[in-house]
């Protein structure tokens, strides 16, 4: 089997296994005039729209299930294992069933990463973050459409700093549980790995809704796990209230910086991007 490029001095290049796909224009006009373009914007729409109508749905029932003025029974409902899984699981479902239209991003912090490691464009990373968003804020309505006096009794699956926690930790949480999301998107999705193991890219989306459930085991009781800015804003837009916007601004630049570390390390630490670009420019020299 033909090995990796080696790049350390010698200057001879062995035949690649793999074919890395060509880094993704700025700016590409001709995107704008194809139907796959679109196609995706709409498919990244319904698919956030999706996955917030069911996830802030679990969210509600399980607190209704536990509401102290119904229910004696505290341990009653789905409990945050439950949350977990309706995070994670419909993570799995939605990528799967949209990887090979959108690429199945239905996150802008992932979007952001995967843009920053240029592998979409910028006019279809803000295209996305923005069907994106919308779908968030659609599928809350929907959810506070048919359930509107729990939505607002118990938070409408709003995001909120909890008591007890500083803000730098619930930075620090989304910053973390974002890297573990995105270094995982990245890993599964990478073209060596998809060259020499076929089962891979059938794969890809179980390690990514895995990494969504164990965030959100970890991160529930502090932030009540945002990882995903669209997510939080959707929720937010509808629920409304003051505490939710005042800690807005932790779901936003927490997870784009955690994309970013996860992007920087992917890239040009295990995929050595720095090291490349040093030996392609030493060798030009």
């Amino acid at each position: 089997m033909a090995k990796d490029i080696n790049v350390g001095g010698g200057g001879e290049y062995a035949t690649k296994d793999y074919q890395d796909p060509p880094p993704a224009p700025l700016v590409d006009a001709e995107e704008l005039t194809q139907w796959s373009f679109y196609r995706a914007i709409i498919a990244e729409f319904i698919a956030t729209l999706l996955f917030l109508y069911i996830t802030v749905l679990t969210v509600i029932g399980y607190k209704s299930q536990t509401d102290p003025a119904k229910n004696s029974d505290e341990c009653g409902g789905v409990g945050i294992l439950g949350i977990a899984w309706a995070f994670g699981g419909m993570i799995f479902v939605l990528v799967y069933c949209t990887a090979g239209i959108s690429g199945g991003h239905i996150n802008p912090a992932v979007t952001f990463g995967l843009f920053l490691a240029r592998k979409v464009t910028l006019v279809r990373a803000v295209m996305y973050m923005v069907a994106q968003s919308l779908g968030a804020i659609c599928g809350c309505a929907l959810v506070k459409a048919f359930q509107k006096n729990y939505y607002v009794k118990y938070g409408g699956g709003a995001n909120e700093l909890s008591t007890g926690y500083s803000t730098g930790t619930g930075l620090a949480a989304e910053i973390i549980g974002t890297f573990v999301l995105v270094y995982t998107v990245f890993s599964a999705t990478d073209p060596k790995r998809n060259a020499r193991d076929s089962h891979v890219p059938v794969l890809a989306p179980l390690p990514i809704g895995f990494a969504v459930f164990m965030v959100h085991l970890a991160t529930i009781p502090i932030t009540g796990t945002g990882i995903n800015p669209a997510r939080s804003f959707g929720a937010t837009v509808i629920y409304g209230k003051d505490k939710a916007w005042d800690d807005q601004w932790i779901f936003w630049v927490g997870p784009f910086i955690g994309a970013t570390i996860a992007a920087f390390y992917h890239q040009y630490i295990l995929r050595a991007g720095a090291v490349k670009a040093l030996g392609s420019f030493r060798s030009s020299a």
